[in-house]
């Protein structure tokens, strides 16, 4: 009877186990967007050769100690013909030699590729890097192109084959800038300038989030990096540069204004009074997939529902709820969708 309920406790453990390990394989083999495991840049690549090494080195301890104690369990165990206590051993000066600078020789072997991928992340970024100022605010993402005086929100375009040499800056909080599949993370701190370089090679969608927490909404601070060919890039930047489509008598921009946003965001056009940068600039925000940090894909509903009270919809958001009335939201739904 107790060897058939050992028999059993083994076999469910084995189970888990083998379950587990199945589970681990497929999110790992998975084409999963906030995996690391499938690096689309140089750079992580270099981060995903530390993984590998490390894994290895830690998968041989595993099975060298776990060896070791299944050995021990059997070769040990009492018998039924055992009596008396069995024989008492004080102390190997041989054994504690050896597990003393065995350690340090792991530690030794793990440093190696970390000190190795460390100094290649640190080469200076190329000289023709594409420089992006990346501004985390409470809870979105500001890009600015300082080359081609442009500023957006919380979709970051880049052209494959080219570094993007990212500076990172935050005017409130500690954030952190992360897309697993493009780079390791980096923090954003406040009065503190830091950079962040990478080669993206694949063009398509990459998902990003902070990685740091940093307030009620921390989970909701989203954002998608949109790796464009270069001529897709140079299409979109073209886009970017132009002025809004849009004017002073335009009756969209007109409850744009009545409706106090004038106070937080910007839409450029020629004479526009719209300039503040509080809050994301808007003036192509019809051409974006998504709104509110990735919290919402950009449709007209979903633009609605964030108007109609944006603290319900994002806790803490700095875009207070301003008790439009249906028309008014309306409005504003139809007249933002058409800023293209």
């Amino acid at each position: 009877m107790h060897r058939r309920a050992s028999a059993r406790t083994a076999s469910i453990l084995l189970g888990i186990a083998a379950a587990s390990l199945c589970f681990g394989c497929s999110w790992v083999m998975a084409d999963n967007p906030m995996s690391t495991v499938h690096p689309a840049t140089p750079e992580g690549r270099v981060i995903q050769a530390i993984y590998a090494e490390i894994t290895w080195i830690v998968l041989g301890i595993f099975v060298v100690v776990e060896g070791l104690l299944l050995y021990a369990i059997l070769r040990f165990r009492r018998k039924p013909d055992d009596t008396g206590v069995p024989e008492q051993v004080h102390g190997n000066t041989v054994l504690e030699i050896g597990w003393t600078i065995v350690p340090v020789l792991i530690v030794m072997a793990i440093s190696v590729p970390t000190l190795r991928g460390t100094c290649a992340l640190q080469q200076p970024p190329a000289a023709n890097a594409l420089t992006v100022h990346v501004n985390g605010k409470q809870w979105w993402w500001e890009f600015e192109y300082p080359d081609y005086g442009i500023v957006t929100a919380n979709e970051l375009h880049l052209p494959a084959g080219r570094m993007a040499n990212l500076e990172l800056r935050s005017d409130n909080v500690i954030h952190s800038f992360w897309v697993p599949r493009l780079m390791g993370k980096r923090d954003l701190v406040p009065s503190r300038g830091q950079r962040l370089w990478f080669t993206p090679e694949e063009p398509g969608w990459y998902v990003g989030q902070c990685a740091e927490l940093c307030g009620a909404s921390h989970a909701y601070m989203g954002f998608r990096v949109k790796v464009d060919t270069p001529q897709e890039f140079a299409a979109w930047i073209e886009s970017q540069k132009a002025p809004a489509k849009t004017g002073m008598s335009d009756p969209g921009f007109l409850a744009f204004m009545q409706a106090g946003c004038i106070a937080c965001h910007s839409i450029n056009f020629d004479g526009s009074p719209a300039r503040q940068r509080v809050g994301p600039n808007l003036t192509h925000v019809g051409s974006r997939t998504t709104i509110a940090a990735a919290r919402f894909e950009n449709t007209p509903e979903n633009l609605a529902r964030w108007l109609r009270n944006p603290p319900l919809e994002k806790p803490g958001s700095l875009m207070p709820a301003l008790n439009l009335k249906d028309e008014q939201v309306a409005m504003l739904v139809s007249y933002l969708q058409n800023l293209k």
